[in-house]
């Protein structure tokens, strides 16, 4: 149940939609289904074990949130590595005054477009 929706409003949303259009759902782990024609202890039941599937996320991603943070603290945690030196940002400035196409500059560096435009928009 938790790995169909984001959370409860589209696990509510998502059930009630495919049991509209005639298709039963069953949670087999979760002991539930769902024709069209649910009892109001169902949907009493899919709202609490939604909620509980999105606090459970909520929090997951607390502690993912506080265990990079003390990562960086110790310096374990730098983020992903520079595409690009700085000696090549400006060669690719360079290149972009000039007129050299970003397409051209993404297949010359060896990198995708999108990077070449942050590099643009960035300090570096």
């Amino acid at each position: 149940m938790n790995r169909l929706a984001r959370n409860l409003d589209d696990l509510r949303r998502l059930v009630q939609n495919l049991t509209k259009r005639g298709i039963r759902i069953e949670f087999v782990k979760e002991h539930l289904s769902f024709t069209g024609e649910d009892s109001p202890m169902a949907n009493l039941m899919l709202s609490i074990m939604g909620a509980f599937s999105e606090f459970e996320r909520a929090l997951l991603r607390e502690r993912q949130r506080e265990g990079i943070a003390l990562a960086k603290k110790c310096g374990a945690y730098k983020g992903r590595k520079k595409a690009l030196e700085d000696k090549q940002v400006e060669n690719l400035r360079q290149q972009v005054q000039a007129g050299v196409t970003k397409a051209q500059l993404a297949r010359d560096f060896n990198i995708r477009r999108e990077t070449v435009y942050q590099y643009l928009r960035s300090g570096g």
